[in-house]
C-alpha cells in the first residue's frame, strides 16, 4: 500500500476517534445538566456535613444554643456553666466561664449572639443577665439594660445594631439598641388577648426585615414586620389556624432563600417553611446517628447558609450546608 493511502486511512481513523469522543463528551454534559436540574430544589433541606463534640475531657453537656461569630463557633455548654468555642473544622480552641453569679460566671448560659465587633453576648436565664465578652472569652461588662426590663433572658440575636431578646418569665420580647435603650416591646400575636407563653428563640429575615418569635408554650412561631406589627402565625396548618405540628418548638433561623427553620424539640425533627408560612421541608429523626437528634434545641443560620443545630442529649452540634 502506498504511503499516501496509509496516511489517508490513519487521518480518517483519527478524525473518527475525535468525533466519537466529542459526541460522548457532549452527551455526558447534557446528561449531567439534566441530572443537576432535577436534583437542585429550592425547597430541599440542607446537606449534613459534620458533628461537633467537645474533646474527651471537656465533652459538651446539654448544649442549648450556638452562633457563628467571626471565625469561631460559640456553643452554650449549659450544664457545665460555660461556653465552648470551636473552629470551623470542629476542633475546640478554648472555653470560658464557670458556675457562679459574678462577672464572667453563669448559672444557666443559654442564648448566644455576636455583634459587628466580634463581641459575644451570652444570656443567663437564671442569673437574669446578659454578659458581654471579647472574641477570646474575656469578660467586658454586663449589657446595660437601662430600664431593668429583662428578668429571664433566653434567646438572643443581634441584627442591625439592635439586640432582640426573649424573656421567658415575663412572656415578652424586648428590642433594645446596643446602648441599652428600649426600642420595642412585643407580647401579643393577632390581638391583645393572644399573649405569648414562654417565648424562646428569635430570628430575622434579612431580606424582608420580618421578625420571627418562637412562642414555645403556644406551639407556634409568630411573624412581625420591622415595626412590631403582627403578620401571621406559623404552626404547620393552613394559615396557622389549625392544629399545630409542633411539640415544644425551640430554635429558629432563616436562610437566604427565605426558608424558616424551626426545631421541633420533642419530635427530634427540623421543619422548614417558605415565606408564606407553608411547610416545604423536614429532616431529622430520633436517634444518635448522623442526621438524627435527641431533643434538639438551638438553631443558627450563618451568612453562608450553614445551619448549626444543638443536639442536647446527644451532647453535640450538628452542622449542615
Amino acid at each position: 500500500m502506498k504511503k499516501k493511502t496509509v496516511y489517508m486511512w490513519m487521518g480518517g481513523i483519527v478524525i473518527l476517534v475525535i468525533a466519537a469522543f466529542t459526541a460522548i463528551y457532549f452527551l455526558n454534559m447534557e446528561s449531567t445538566v439534566k441530572k443537576a436540574s432535577n436534583v437542585i430544589d429550592p425547597n430541599s433541606p440542607p446537606t449534613f456535613s459534620q458533628l461537633i463534640y467537645g474533646d474527651f475531657d471537656n465533652a459538651l453537656d446539654k448544649p442549648m444554643d450556638v452562633a457563628k461569630i467571626g471565625e469561631f463557633i460559640y456553643v452554650s455548654d449549659t450544664n457545665n456553666k460555660r461556653v465552648q468555642v470551636f473552629d470551623t473544622s470542629g476542633t475546640r480552641v478554648f472555653m470560658f466561664g464557670k458556675e457562679g453569679e459574678g462577672k464572667g460566671e453563669f448559672k444557666f448560659p443559654y442564648g448566644i449572639a455576636g455583634d459587628k465587633k466580634g463581641e459575644v453576648y451570652v444570656a443567663d436565664l437564671y442569673n437574669g443577665k446578659i454578659s458581654i465578652f471579647d472574641s477570646k472569652g474575656k469578660f467586658i461588662k454586663y449589657f446595660d439594660d437601662k430600664e431593668k426590663l429583662i428578668k429571664s433572658p433566653a434567646g438572643i440575636r443581634i441584627f442591625d445594631e439592635k439586640l432582640y431578646v426573649t424573656d421567658v418569665q415575663q412572656n415578652k420580647v424586648f428590642v433594645l439598641n446596643l446602648s441599652g435603650k428600649k426600642l420595642q416591646e412585643i407580647s401579643t400575636g393577632a390581638n391583645k388577648e393572644d399573649t405569648f407563653k414562654a417565648p424562646n428563640a428569635i430570628a430575622l429575615d434579612k431580606k424582608t426585615d420580618e421578625l420571627f418569635v418562637c412562642d414555645s408554650g403556644n406551639q407556634r412561631v409568630l411573624a412581625y414586620d420591622k415595626k412590631g406589627k403582627y403578620l401571621r402565625t406559623i404552626n404547620g396548618s393552613k394559615d396557622g389556624k389549625g392544629s399545630s405540628v409542633f411539640v415544644n418548638p425551640r430554635g429558629i433561623g432563616v436562610d437566604s432563600r427565605g426558608v424558616l427553620y424551626v426545631v421541633n424539640n420533642l419530635s427530634h425533627t427540623i421543619y422548614g417553611f417558605n415565606e408564606k408560612g407553608e411547610q416545604v421541608l423536614t429532616f431529622g429523626s430520633m436517634g444518635d446517628q448522623n442526621e438524627q437528634f435527641y431533643l434538639p434545641n438551638g438553631l443558627y443560620v450563618d451568612d453562608n447558609d450553614r445551619v448549626y443545630i444543638t443536639d442536647t442529649l446527644n451532647q453535640r452540634v450538628a452542622l449542615y450546608y
